[in-house]
């Protein structure tokens, strides 16, 4: 392991804490490009922690260590950044941007206490950081604002902070001011506007720091008050507003102590302007992190029952409590194997200790639930793709373990004398399906080992073994996150390629047909004798299957009549003219003949079957296609595109209403097959901020034009 750290530039061992107030657990959050890695390294190297930044464009940062973040440029996974600042262990959590990636996120959230939105000064906010915002409010985490890219021509500080004012809502406020060279074209500082000092970070980090020029104290002046009254405002101290309005001057300590309170309780939300590429403003975020964001004591841990379901008493942030941590996120390895990151809430997770790994809930998703007890034999501070050993990691904290055999992503590790379950985090739903083949047999045992793989270790990913289409379909969250599971399976050995989707439809008949079915082979010995007469009359669709016995005077003994419904049932099955099963009709017996001899279950089985493909003949048959129950959540601004896309994929609006964040929910039905790639189109006519789900409704006839494609495409499928 030293070695792998040497490479990556590692300096020095991982700090270790066993208080659970020395630890803050961030998540840096935000719109794919905004400099989120970046930010990341300057503050590894600026803390001594790395020797150096790496850089995005190379591959060499150490939180976009995964192959595929090194191909696309971006984060596709959260990872993992401890530091030390003064006395607090910092593990910052990189999480990605991109939409497809909605899984990492959310995993990184859930093993942080706070959020730090980081912002460009050139992009400005897009919807899904909004939106995202909004999620955090819901749940009272606390946030904090960083606005990076200051040193770019276009970079606009002023209008990114006024815009940030505007969509996130109140309590955003900065608390330190760029400062300009004498050009006005370049960042150098940094203003603290409740200390009234200056930061210059000419010669680099830590900067000088002195007193403001004449030319800066009116600015100061402004915007120190407006930030003061938000403080305040904020302030348990109910007599302070009055004594400040009254002219006292309020001391820097009471502020500061009413503001990292303000955060912690998620009122207040702090606006840091920072260049990570000069820098500057580095050690202010550092110590708003430290001093401003909570502690894992003061976060609300998720609840906890048995894992039997039954509830259990709450936990505490208490490193002498029962064992209770989360796997947040499960990686392969190429020289350890299996990675698992951990979140610990509760207790202390030690060296060579026995715990009990439950995985409950997520049965829709391919994992089915799972309890097993296994032996923690090392642990690991992760830093990026590094792996530092330690010998315990105390509530609060997070580490890493490595080699378990069924450790999977939400899993909960409790001890073996007292298992637990915790509450499992909403995973966003795949809801774009990828369909994979394997040229040859050993491929598909290849593939078969590596989905399993990919599956234990993405909750994001469904697979689907489809026994009506026979293709193995991927559901994945967008294009990008299909890219990177293809990419996964290849790298793993597999050859795999991709098909188009196929949509498992339904046949029923649209008029009253008659069918004979006659199975008669006497060639010597004992035959074969079945001969039945039936009538097929189509039913209004969700009626199913009705049989209808209407022999009389024997003509068909009773158990045989039970046979000649087991053939017709299996006909249905099979399917009749395109393969699809049969449904939505009655099936009537009338007459029919035997042989005393040569009659049985297995001939009248088949003469059965025979009739009602002879009544298809004449019959005629139409296709009846899935249809879906579809909620489209949009903000206002797009619901005329919705409705205008909405119509071309022969969708009927069944009405609109507003959620409770002020968004228009479209409720509509929408045949399946046009719903294919609407997770990248919806995706692109809401600029990535629109969502939807879907449930099926029920089988409907596909119009005629479109009958005759469908046959044949699952005719060249058979």
């Amino acid at each position: 392991m030293s070695q792998k750290n040497r490479e990556k530039g590692v300096a020095g061992p991982s700090p270790v804490v066993a208080a659970p107030g020395k630890v803050r657990n961030v998540a840096l959050v935000g719109h794919a490009g905004v400099g989120k890695t970046t930010l990341v390294e300057a503050l590894l190297a600026a803390t001594g922690t790395i020797e150096r930044p790496g850089d995005i464009a190379e591959g060499t940062t150490v939180c976009d260590h995964d192959p595929a973040a090194v191909a696309q440029q971006r984060s596709v996974g959260v990872s993992c950044a401890p530091l030390t600042h003064g006395d607090i262990k910092i593990n910052l959590l990189d999480t990605p941007g991109y939409a497809d990636f909605t899984g990492e996120l959310r995993a990184g959230l859930r093993a942080a206490d706070a959020a730090l939105f980081v912002v460009s000064a050139v992009n400005g906010l897009d919807a899904s950081t909004q939106q995202l915002w909004e999620e955090c409010a819901a749940v009272g985490m606390p946030r904090a604002v960083a606005i990076t890219r200051l040193d770019h021509p276009q970079a606009d500080f002023d209008e990114t902070l006024a815009l940030c004012q505007r969509v996130f809502g109140d309590g955003v406020a900065p608390i330190y001011l760029p400062l300009h060279d004498d050009g006005g074209e370049h960042v150098t500082g940094l203003i603290g506007l409740i200390t009234q000092r200056v930061f210059d970070y000419t010669d680099g980090h830590p900067p000088r720091v002195g007193d403001p020029a004449d030319e800066h104290v009116s600015a100061i002046e402004e915007s120190r008050g407006a930030l003061i009254e938000a403080v305040i405002a904020e302030s348990e101290d109910e007599t302070l507003m009055d004594r400040y309005l009254a002219g006292e001057a309020i001391d820097t300590e009471t502020l500061i102590g009413d503001l990292e309170t303000a955060v912690a309780r998620a009122s207040f939300h702090p606006v840091v302007p920072v260049n990570a590429t000069t820098q500057v403003g580095l050690d202010a975020v550092l110590e708003l992190i430290t001093g401003g964001f909570p502690s894992p004591t003061e976060h609300t841990l998720p609840t906890v029952t048995t894992v039997d379901g039954e509830p259990t008493d709450a936990l505490e942030c208490d490193p002498n409590g029962p064992l209770a941590a989360e796997v947040v996120k499960t990686t392969v390895d190429s020289y350890v194997g299996r990675v698992s990151l951990v979140r610990v809430f509760s207790g202390t997770l030690t060296t060579d200790t026995s715990v009990h790994i439950s995985g409950h809930g997520l049965t829709e998703r391919g994992h089915p639930d799972h309890d097993s007890d296994e032996r923690v034999t090392h642990l690991y501070s992760p830093l990026g793709a590094s792996l530092r050993e330690i010998s315990e990691c105390a509530a609060g904290d997070i580490c890493a373990i490595t080699k378990s055999g069924s450790a999977e992503t939400g899993d909960t590790i409790s001890s073996r004398n007292r298992p637990l379950l915790l509450e499992p985090w909403e995973m966003p739903e795949p809801l774009l399906p990828i369909a994979v083949t394997a040229p040859t047999r050993a491929d598909e045992d290849a593939m078969a080992k590596n989905l399993a793989r990919l599956v234990a270790a993405d909750p994001t990913l469904r697979l689907e073994r489809n026994a009506e289409t026979h293709q193995i379909v991927l559901w994945c969250m967008g294009e990008s996150h299909a890219e990177v599971v293809l990419d996964r399976l290849r790298a793993g050995g597999t050859h795999v390629d991709t098909e188009p989707v196929r949509t498992a439809m339904r046949e029923t008949f649209v008029s009253s047909a008659d069918g004979l079915g006659r199975h008669v082979k006497q060639s010597g010995g004992h035959g074969q004798y079945g001969i039945c007469h039936i009538t097929v009359d189509p039913l209004p669709q969700g009626s199913g299957f009705e049989f209808v016995d209407k022999i009389v005077g024997g003509a068909i003994p009773h158990q045989f009549i039970q046979s000649v419904e087991k053939g017709v049932r299996s006909q249905m099955e099979r399917g009749l003219v395109s393969g699809y099963p049969v449904i939505d009709i009655r099936v009537t017996l009338y007459d029919g003949k035997t042989h005393s001899v040569d009659s049985s279950d297995a001939a009248f089985q088949s003469a059965g079957s025979l009739a009602l493909r002879e009544a298809a003949e004449s019959g005629g048959l139409t296709l009846l296609e899935p249809i879906d129950d579809v909620s489209i959540t949009v903000a206002d601004g797009y619901v005329g595109a919705v409705m205008s896309d909405l119509s071309s994929r022969r969708g009927r609006v069944l009405g609109t209403e507003t959620d409770d964040r002020d968004r228009a929910v479209v409720r509509a039905e929408i045949p399946a097959t046009e719903l294919v790639r609407y997770a990248i189109e919806l995706r692109a006519m809401t600029a990535g901020s629109g969502s939807f789900t879907r449930t099926f409704a029920r089988f409907e006839s596909m119009p005629k034009h479109l009958v005759e494609q469908a046959r044949k495409e699952a005719a060249a499928n058979r």
